[in-house]
């Protein structure tokens, strides 16, 4: 059985930056839990940042690529530097799923971890661009399937197709 590694703010673990969650009731989500196929994590935790945190985006004309590669960091509005606890966060989210068998994973959007097709624009402004997270790249580098919340019916068939 493939295994999905799951945003942990989308199973209602409150681990956003301001102690929230992003709760899906999509009833997939229980289904996939009660079979055994989610493993939840949240990045920024799982790498030592607490919760409530300062809420941080990657810098302004940069994207997780040129983060990864040294070029761009990730800052909190008072420009404080959490870049390499965000890197930390994609190498344990990386590294959990191949240890657990997750070949897809269900990251929730807007965040400059988990960010699937959108991130903040870096200006503290709520606006939002095109994009990915540090740890959606990553996922996707070591060959894991990404989804949004938005895609879950194609990560439902993609499910489905591998049982069938």
């Amino acid at each position: 059985m493939d295994r999905i590694l799951v945003s942990a703010c989308l199973v209602g673990w409150p681990v956003r930056f301001d102690g929230g969650t992003r709760t899906s009731h999509d009833p997939r989500l229980a289904a996939w839990a009660a079979e055994g196929r989610l493993v939840p994590i949240c990045p920024e935790t799982a790498a030592g940042l607490s919760t409530p945190r300062p809420a941080a985006e990657i810098e302004p004309g940069a994207d997780a690529e040129a983060v990864h590669e040294g070029r761009a960091r990730i800052v909190d509005a008072a420009g404080g530097d959490h870049t390499s606890a965000f890197l930390e966060g994609a190498r344990v989210a990386v590294a959990t799923a191949r240890v657990r068998g997750c070949r897809y994973a269900l990251m929730t959007e807007g965040s400059p971890s988990c960010g699937v097709e959108f991130v903040a624009d870096g200006t503290f402004s709520g606006r939002r661009k095109a994009g990915e997270g540090v740890v959606t790249r990553a996922l996707r580098a070591a060959g894991v399937e990404v989804f949004s919340p938005a895609d879950i019916d194609a990560l439902a068939a993609r499910i489905a197709a591998e049982a069938g």
